[in-house]
């Protein structure tokens, strides 16, 4: 019997990957994404990936709102994140419900001829490697301020109107809280493709509470500390 290596190492990331242009989605090394897949040519990319390794690509298109609108000729940014497959459904009306699990970011070095309707592109994730050494966002603690981003979080969370359990928030490692805040906030496509680009977590920090602040002060609203 062969002992299958599960985990994607420098030696086993793709050389070519199925790509899923979403706008406004972000995925992140080792954060998790859910994904309600019923579009033909992104059923057919599932079903592929499921027998080449569980890999496909996320990325945003440049400026399209509706990913049912996205034809094959729109520009993609330059640079996605790999996710692997780790909970796979079969739903009612030949649906699929898919959880992705953040592997490794990449750069589009070439996009490639598409297949049965869904877009490829040759991955170079040479820029990217040490996101393989993420293997639990629990232990990258590396916040430069956690109680300026906490602050700046909750302001943004009632300006926006979310309810969220602050507490369990606040007792994520920042590893977590980064990746979660990053990739759950409702950010414009712009912002998510920066949060994504940023280096590690503390750099992506400092960049989330500015975005919280630069939305709160947008608004007129005096900056006030509010209390969970």
């Amino acid at each position: 019997m062969v002992d299958r290596l599960r985990n994607t190492t420098v030696e086993t990331l793709p050389t070519d990957l199925a790509v899923f242009p979403l706008p406004g989605a972000l995925l992140l090394p080792g954060g998790q994404m859910p994904l309600n897949i019923f579009e033909p040519r992104y059923l057919n990319m599932i079903e592929d990936a499921l027998g080449r390794g569980r890999l496909i690509g996320m990325i945003q298109p440049f400026a399209e709102k509706d990913e049912r609108q996205i034809p094959n000729s729109t520009a993609l940014y330059e640079v996605g994140c790999i996710g692997r497959i780790i909970q796979f459904t079969e739903a009612g009306g030949g649906r699929y419900v898919i959880t992705l699990q953040g592997v490794c970011r990449f750069r589009v070095a070439e996009e490639l001829a598409s297949i049965d309707g869904y877009r490829r592109i040759r991955p170079d994730c040479t820029p990217y490697l040490s996101d393989l050494e993420v293997e639990t966002l629990a232990s990258d603690d590396a916040l430069e301020d956690r109680e300026s981003l906490l602050a700046a979080m909750s302001r943004y969370f009632v300006l926006k109107g979310i309810e969220a359990d602050i507490e369990s928030i606040k007792d994520a490692p920042d590893g977590v809280l980064v990746t979660s805040l990053a990739m759950s906030c409702p950010f414009d496509p712009g912002e998510k493709q920066a949060l994504l680009e940023c280096a590690n977590t503390l750099e992506r920090g400092r960049l989330l509470t500015s975005m919280f602040e630069f939305a709160f002060h947008e608004t007129g609203t005096p900056s006030c500390d509010v209390r969970q």
